[in-house]
């Protein structure tokens, strides 16, 4: 039983326990918060175990499932998938302790329902990242899109059945063709070592060898995945409508964690396992990057609701990201891989400061709102900090990242660096122009604001009713606290997360110039 199987199974058993508790709401969020946050304190002396300078897979365990098939219950954790198994441990707490704030759960819906999917996801996907066999993190991979269906499909908004249906097709197609390849890895295992696996560190010294022809199809396969999964264009259709449709504490996650899978995936099976096929197909990969960097930029500009805003400003992000990984320089993957957690840091904030605004005005559609920052200045001043760090303004945890992907991918890409800087300015038009829409100029309608930037009264013809606007609350507060002090701590002090994923990229850098 080590640390990484501990942090596995007790948010599992944390949603057995609630799926028990349906009927007394008050009891489930406190066991659910009791859960999350004993998780997140296990997360540092898990953490203080592993050792950058040691072996790439640490804390792993394994277990024969199908031994005739050469599948294991293998779990293992390098730098990247630590940094994710860490965020994921941090947003659950704040998803849970936000109920009830950031999200109203609809009639006859139980808060014992929905925060045992969320237990149940925050398993699933820690299982994901943790995953040492492929046909394990195939079947983990597919699993954890069951609990994502039901909060989008349950819980969501007025087309939540469509874009929860839309969000499961895209992402099980894209697995069964992942599948697919993961079958053609075992065959050239098979035909290699007499005997067929599935263990990721056998499959990276066996598929590596492949003709090209062959990594190719079989990179394909797992690219496909990923791709759809973190989204770059134009496989990216379905996440506007299922971040748009979920609760904001489902969207936190959504597009705080899920989607980082595919650029987890990226590094972790395409470029090991296939370093040729990478390095032939890089140029298209690159193309779709910078496409997603403009493309998202350009849309997040024109949006005008908040909740679809975001999807839009992650798929620019996850073009940066994916434009450092497939540079093939150091330092442009290392920023990739810090851009990982940084991205989730900023925009988790941000969709938890947009949910606080939309529960006190009833609306996710920006022209519904402006001024309220003449109301609750509180709340404005960390809706700039949570868009400054997706600007990635110097001094935030986002510009470190950022600037690692260009500065690296400048020196072996300077074409694609110097179109993905365009995506930059463009950052910084679409972050003010929100927020001076909704928290600059004249409150909207006839308004009463409190002396002070106190408790006031605004009324909002749009919403069709008189609204009490006040300003963050202790429990909010307490919610966003976490956020805030890692937004401006790694925005000082990013050592830390560089230490601990530098060495699991130069591994992984290494094993792509060592093809053939």
């Amino acid at each position: 039983m080590t640390w990484l199987l501990i942090l596995i199974l007790l948010p599992l058993a944390g949603s057995l326990v609630l799926a028990f508790l349906k009927g007394n709401d008050r009891a489930a969020v406190l066991a659910a918060l009791a859960f999350s946050i004993l998780e997140f304190l296990l997360i540092i002396p898990f953490w203080l175990s592993y050792s950058p300078s040691g072996a790439r897979l640490q804390m792993t365990s394994s277990v024969d499932w199908i031994p005739s098939f050469g599948v294991h219950i293998s779990f293992g954790t390098d730098g990247i998938s630590l940094v994710m198994i860490a965020v994921i441990a941090l947003l659950v707490p704040i998803v849970v302790g936000g109920l009830g704030v950031l999200d109203k759960l609809p009639p006859g819906r139980s808060a014992g329902g929905f925060l045992s999917l969320i237990l149940l996801q925050e398993a699933l996907t820690i299982g994901v990242f943790a995953a040492t066999d492929v046909f394990l993190f195939y079947v983990l991979f597919e699993i954890m899109l069951i609990p994502m269906y039901f909060l989008i499909g349950g819980y969501g908004g007025a087309n939540r059945q469509y874009a929860a249906v839309k969000f499961f097709l895209y992402s099980f197609l894209g697995g069964l063709i992942m599948l697919a390849s993961a079958i053609g890895a075992y065959s050239l295992a098979k035909d290699k070592l007499g005997h067929g696996t599935f263990d990721w560190a056998t499959l990276v010294t066996v598929v590596r060898d492949a003709p090209l022809s062959t990594q190719i199809w079989l990179f394909l396969g797992f690219f496909l995945a990923f791709a759809i999964k973190a989204p770059l264009v134009p496989f990216h259709t379905w996440l506007p409508d299922a971040a748009g449709e979920a609760p904001i504490g489902v969207a936190v996650l959504l597009v705080g964690v899920l989607d980082k899978v595919g650029t987890f995936g990226f590094l972790r099976y395409c470029l090991p396992m296939f370093p040729d096929a990478s390095k032939t197909l890089a140029p298209l990969v690159l193309v779709l990057s910078v496409v997603g960097v403009l493309y998202g930029s350009i849309l997040a500009a024109g949006q005008r609701d908040m909740k679809r805003f975001i999807a839009y400003v992650s798929i620019a992000h996850f073009g940066f990201i994916s434009l450092g990984i497939f540079a093939f320089n150091e330092q442009a993957m290392i920023g990739s891989a810090t851009y990982m957690l940084n991205h989730s840091l900023a925009t988790g904030m941000l969709i938890v400061v947009i949910g606080l605004v939309v529960a006190r005005g009833g609306s996710s559609r920006i022209s519904d709102y402006g001024g309220m920052a003449k109301v609750t200045p509180l709340l404005a001043g960390l809706f700039l900090l949570a868009g400054l760090s997706t600007l990635s303004l110097p001094g935030t945890n986002s510009f470190v990242s950022e600037f690692l992907v260009l500065i690296g991918s400048y020196v072996d890409q300077p074409v694609y660096a110097i179109l993905a800087t365009v995506g930059m300015v463009l950052a910084a038009a679409y972050v003010l122009w929100l927020y001076q829409r909704v928290m600059q100029g004249p409150v909207r309608g006839d308004a009463l604001v409190g002396v002070g930037g106190g408790p006031g009264t605004a009324i909002a013809p749009e919403l069709g009713a008189k609204k009490a606007i006040r300003d963050l609350n202790g429990r909010e507060i307490a919610i966003l606290a976490p956020l805030v002090v890692l937004i401006i701590v790694l925005g000082f002090y990013p050592k830390p997360v560089l230490d601990t994923v530098t060495p699991t990229v130069q591994q992984t850098l290494s094993a792509v110039q060592g093809g053939k």
